[in-house]
């Protein structure tokens, strides 16, 4: 069973002074859904956004989007640090032979030939972290990973390679694009989240149904707090708690994955991804 946690947004509440309905019983419980990324709170995938009138739970099953969390390529790989087999490459131009040990995986992917400096084919079983030359932890504070993306974007973009062959464009293009998708990924605290369970073999549940009543009316009023803030103070309030609260959901999910306690690393992400939804929003009203 997942352990339950206090929010800390009751403060906002207060100051905002909403109020938050009843929440019957009987209501039909909220499902996460991955497929549409327009609006965080929907009654169906054909229904327009919330609006204030729509504030009873006594009808349709409300929906809240887990938004489009899409990694690069098909194929993830499960491995832990202690089974990364010793991959050996040969680069396709000059033919020099690449061998990346387990001890140096992570820091020398075979992106780029290191003889003629020519692109190298996609290869999927690098992860993402191992792109930036980094051990596969959640937290990655104090790691320059922009710095680390720019100097991969140096070598691997598209345009540095216009007079090369079509065959070596084509496989720069590919590389680039991965590159860019793994420092998306990686940047951001749900997304690294989803990431690393995906990785670990976990599949998160994206329809996942919560019936939780607290956590429903917290969704319904922070929904029309947002809608109903007309200055950039209260926005500014708003934004505040929710980083507040995406912080405490981070480190809780960092903590239950560590302890490869998978159930609550779950609901952790569930947590986030409301959060950050509403972050979004916030951001764009801002």
């Amino acid at each position: 069973m997942l352990k339950k946690k206090t929010t800390t947004t009751t403060t906002l509440f207060t100051i905002l002074r909403h109020t938050t309905p009843s929440v019957p019983k009987q209501h039909s419980p909220l499902t996460f859904s991955s497929h549409s990324n327009t609006h965080f709170l929907h009654k169906s995938l054909q229904s327009p956004p919330f609006s204030p009138k729509d504030r009873s739970f006594h009808n349709p099953t409300w929906f809240y989007s887990f938004g489009c969390l899409t990694f690069d390529g098909k194929r993830l790989y499960s491995k832990s640090a202690e089974s990364v087999k010793e991959r050996s490459s040969r680069c396709w131009n000059c033919h020099a032979v690449h061998e990346s040990t387990a001890a140096a995986a992570a820091a020398a992917p075979f992106l780029v030939c290191d003889s003629c400096r020519c692109i190298q084919p996609l290869d999927d079983s690098v992860d993402y972290f191992e792109i930036f030359g980094l051990s596969k932890k959640y937290d990655l504070e104090g790691v320059n990973l922009e710095g680390k993306y720019k100097e991969w974007q140096k070598k691997l973009h598209p345009d540095l390679v216009h007079s090369k062959s079509q065959k070596e464009r084509d496989f720069a293009a590919e590389q680039s694009a991965r590159v860019i998708d793994a420092y998306r990924t990686l940047s951001k605290p749900l997304s690294r989240a989803v990431y690393m369970m995906k990785l670990d073999g976990v599949q998160v549940d994206e329809e996942q149904t919560i019936s939780d009543p607290e956590l429903l009316a917290e969704i319904m009023e922070i929904r029309e707090a947002v809608e109903e803030a007309t200055d950039s103070e209260s926005l500014k309030q708003i934004l505040s708690q929710m980083e507040e609260n995406l912080k405490t959901w981070s480190n809780t999910f960092a903590t239950a994955f560590q302890s490869r306690n998978f159930e609550e690393a779950q609901d952790s992400i569930r947590r986030m991804t409301y959060y950050s939804r509403v972050i979004d929003e916030v951001v764009k009203k801002l």
